[in-house]
């Protein structure tokens, strides 16, 4: 009795849309990268922080500097302090409990 031939794991359409999905990841990573962005992602939220640049002039990369005196304190760079933060939100954070679970 002959066995029907076996289907390729992938077909064309399924392979084709794969490194199509990764090319546009890869772009994506490059934007963000570029860009000087961080994309961080949960169930709750999608968001684009902003992060320091290596080649900035007054942090030098650092982000911020020490302020002197007793009490020192970062003082963040204007490199990525000044951008804004966007977050598109999925699912609504659940409430917190008022009562003790007991």
């Amino acid at each position: 009795m002959a066995r029907p031939p076996l289907r390729p794991a992938l077909t064309l359409r399924t392979r084709t849309a794969v490194l199509v999905a990764a090319a546009v990841l890869a772009t994506a990573a490059a934007v963000l990268e570029a860009g000087h962005w961080r994309l961080s992602a949960d169930r709750h939220r999608i968001e684009l922080t902003p992060r320091f640049r290596r080649s900035c002039p007054d942090c030098r990369g650092a982000g911020g500097w020490w302020t002197g005196g007793p009490f020192p304190e970062m003082e963040a760079c204007s490199c990525w302090t000044d951008r804004r933060e966007l977050c598109v939100r999925l699912l609504p954070i659940p409430a917190w409990p008022d009562e003790p679970p007991f």
